[in-house]
C-alpha cells in the first residue's frame, strides 16, 4: 500500500532594492519562506553566489533536512527497540561541486554522537543507524551518496 503526503510552502523574494533584476549585482538573494502555522524562516543564497551569510541558505537547508530525517528515524527505530536515547547530536558535513553545467552535491557525511542509557547495547543501537538510513526519505531522493559514521556511547552511572 502506497500513501502520499503533500506539502506546501510560500517562498517569497525579498531581496528587490528597488530596482528588481536590471542586473546581476543590482538585487539581493534574501527570501522568506512561510508555511501555516510555523514560523517565518529567512533565507539567502550561499555567500559564494552574493547571499547574506547571517541567513538560511538552500543547500545549509538540504544538509538540515537529510541529517534530521535520518535522526528522526533513528530515534524511532530505538523506540521500538527499547533502546533510550537520552542525547543526540549530529554535525553534517556535505560537499557540493560546481561544474559548467551548474552545481551539484557529490557527498553528505552525517555524524550522529549518541548517548543511550544501557552500555550493553551500543553494537545494537549503532546498527540502527543503517536502518535509519535505508527508511530516511531524502536520503532515498538523492543521487549521491550519503553515508553515517555514528558514535555511540552510554551514560555513565
Amino acid at each position: 500500500m502506497s500513501r502520499k503526503h503533500h506539502y506546501k510552502a510560500l517562498v517569497t523574494w525579498t531581496g528587490n532594492r528597488g530596482e528588481g533584476t536590471t542586473g546581476y549585482t543590482s538585487y539581493d538573494r534574501n527570501y522568506t519562506v512561510q508555511i501555516d502555522g510555523k514560523p517565518d524562516l529567512k533565507g539567502s543564497a550561499d555567500t559564494a553566489f552574493r547571499g547574506d551569510a547571517s541567513k538560511y541558505n538552500p543547500e545549509d537547508l538540504f544538509l538540515i533536512s537529510l541529517s534530521s530525517c535520518h535522526m528522526l528515524w533513528y530515534l524511532h527505530l530505538c523506540a521500538d527497540a527499547g533502546i533510550v536515547v537520552s542525547d543526540y547530536k549530529d554535525n553534517p558535513a556535505g560537499t557540493m561541486t560546481e561544474d559548467p553545467n551548474g552545481g551539484h552535491f557529490t557527498s553528505v557525511v552525517l555524524h550522529p554522537e549518541v548517548i543511550i542509557t544501557d552500555a550493553s547495547r551500543i553494537d545494537e543501537a549503532n546498527e540502527l543507524h543503517r536502518e535509519a538510513h535505508k527508511q530516511c526519505f531524502i536520503a532515498n531522493s538523492c543521487n549521491f551518496p550519503v553515508t553515517h559514521e555514528a558514535n555511540c556511547s552510554a551514560v555513565k552511572p
